[in-house]
C-alpha cells in the first residue's frame, strides 16, 4: 500500500506538471490516444439519461487545487443535460482521509457550501486535517454541526462510498490527479490536453460527441 500511495503520488506531481505543456487543442482536432483515452470497457454512469463528467481529485493536490477555479466556473456554465460530479481518489494514507472527509461533506450536502474552504485551508492555512477531531474543529467555523459531521464520518454510508470510490478508480485505471472522465468512456488529463484550457476544451468536445451519438 505504501508503494502504491508513493507511486500515486509521483503520478500526481510529475504527470500533470504544468512547466512543459503538450501542443494546444486549438492547433489541431482533438485526437484519441493522443488528448484522451477511450476506455476498452466503459463505466455506468450515476445518472443515465444525461451525460456525465467526472472529476477524480485529492484534497492535497497542489495542481487540483490550481485547477478549481477554472472547472469551477466551466461547471456552472454546463448545460441541463451534463451532470457534473467529484470522485475523490484513494490510494491510502492521507489520500483515504481526505477522501473520506469529502464523502462525508458530500453526504451531508454541505460540499458544495464548504469545498472551497476545505481546498484554502490545506494549501494557504498550512492545515492538513489527518484527523476527524482537527476537521471538526475547523468546519465548525464553517457552520457545520460537530457532532452531525463525526457521526456521519463513522458511518455505514461513508465506508460504503468510500468503498465504490475505490472501484470506480480502478475501472477508469487513473495514476493521478487530476483527471477528468466523460460519460464513463474517455480519460484524459492536463497534460494529454496540453493545458487547463484544453483541458475543458476537450471536454466539451466529448461531450457534444457523446450527445451526437444520442
Amino acid at each position: 500500500m505504501r508503494n502504491l500511495m508513493f507511486s500515486a503520488a509521483i503520478a500526481s506531481l510529475s504527470l500533470f506538471s504544468f512547466g512543459v505543456q503538450a501542443e494546444s487543442v486549438e492547433a489541431e482536432p482533438v485526437k484519441a490516444g493522443q488528448h484522451y483515452v477511450e476506455l476498452q470497457k466503459p463505466v455506468p454512469v450515476s445518472q443515465p439519461g444525461k451525460i456525465e463528467v467526472v472529476e477524480l481529485f485529492w484534497y492535497g493536490c497542489p495542481h487540483c487545487y490550481q485547477l478549481e477555479p477554472t472547472l469551477n466556473a466551466w461547471v456552472e456554465k454546463l448545460p441541463s443535460d451534463v451532470h457534473f460530479t467529484r470522485v475523490p481518489a484513494l490510494f491510502g494514507r492521507t489520500w483515504d482521509i481526505h477522501g473520506q472527509l469529502y464523502i462525508t461533506l458530500d453526504l451531508m450536502k454541505v460540499e458544495q457550501r464548504v469545498h472551497k474552504a476545505v481546498f484554502d485551508a490545506i494549501h494557504k492555512q498550512g492545515k492538513e486535517l489527518k484527523d476527524p477531531e482537527e476537521m471538526a474543529d475547523f468546519l465548525v467555523e464553517q457552520g457545520v454541526d460537530r457532532d452531525s459531521f463525526l457521526n456521519t464520518y463513522n458511518s455505514f454510508a461513508v465506508k460504503g462510498q468510500m468503498a465504490k470510490a475505490k472501484q470506480l478508480a480502478k475501472a477508469y485505471q487513473i495514476t493521478g490527479v487530476p483527471v477528468l472522465i466523460v460519460n464513463g468512456k474517455y480519460r484524459f488529463d492536463v497534460r494529454s490536453a496540453g493545458g487547463e484550457k484544453q483541458l475543458l476544451q476537450v471536454a466539451n468536445y466529448l461531450i457534444d460527441k457523446e450527445r451526437a451519438a444520442r
